[in-house]
């Protein structure tokens, strides 16, 4: 495997970026002009776009895959246009796909477009799903922060940067929200992988995503165990993402 440091001037935050990108060899007998299949994997809200590799062992993990792995920096902006930063949602569901695409060879279909992330990651992968179900066939949440509206007292300061002084989640935001909005479509649904350790401070919050989903009929897989808001935790989740996702073999 080959892990890329990538650094680039994004368009639409008119600033420097970074992401860490795994890419697989070519086995025997697979063309060498074939395309990808990509999980972009999401940061949490204290982290960066180097956790992934430094936390966990993702890169061993994706060894027998044929995936790419995208992880990119988004600061704290919990993968939304932020009301008073920069327009992160936009960079995440358009330029970072079609940058990756340019510079590697992924593939553009939907079913080779997958997301996750931990804690606010998680969040943003839910909505990446949610929100551009057109794009992305498959996205997990570890430890997600689900349920913004409930969380607002865990972060008050950046919900004033990300939302406005009034901290209000708009619909588009607002993963509940978004799974009746998408249910209620005729367009296609994301198959959805959530987990969460059963001490984590986000576990009910999980728990009622999980029950609100599954009422609306989408095919959501659902884990939880021993655990907190730990490294040990998504280390080992992880590794059962990349076997739940639906990898094409090419």
């Amino acid at each position: 495997m080959a892990f890329i440091q990538c650094n680039f001037s994004s368009k639409t935050l008119s600033i420097g970026v970074s992401m860490n990108v795994i890419l697989p060899e070519t086995k025997p007998g697979q063309s060498p002009d074939r395309k990808i299949p990509t999980l972009y994997l999401l940061h949490g809200l204290s982290d960066d776009h180097t956790a992934w590799m430094r936390y966990t062992a993702i890169e061993r993990y994706a060894r027998t895959k044929n995936l790419a792995i995208v992880m990119p920096a988004v600061n704290r902006s919990f993968y939304t246009d932020m009301a008073g930063g920069y327009p992160y949602w936009t960079f995440v569901s358009e330029e970072l796909l079609e940058v990756t695409r340019a510079f590697f060879p992924l593939s553009d279909k939907r079913e080779d477009t997958f997301a996750a992330g931990l804690s606010m990651g998680g969040y943003g992968a839910f909505k990446l799903g949610l929100r551009r179900p057109d794009l992305f066939a498959a996205v997990a949440s570890l430890s997600g922060a689900l349920d913004l509206k409930k969380s607002k007292p865990n972060w008050i300061r950046d919900f004033g940067y990300i939302f406005g002084a009034d901290n209000d989640v708009p619909a588009d935001d607002d993963l509940f929200a978004l799974t009746a909005k998408t249910a209620a479509s005729s367009g296609p649904k994301p198959l959805l992988y959530q987990a969460c350790g059963t001490e984590d401070f986000l576990y009910e919050a999980n728990l009622g995503f999980r029950d609100h989903a599954r009422s609306l009929g989408f095919d959501l897989t659902y884990e939880d165990g021993p655990g907190n808001h730990t490294w040990e935790l998504w280390d080992a989740y992880i590794s059962k993402v990349l076997n739940w996702l639906p990898i094409r073999e090419q």
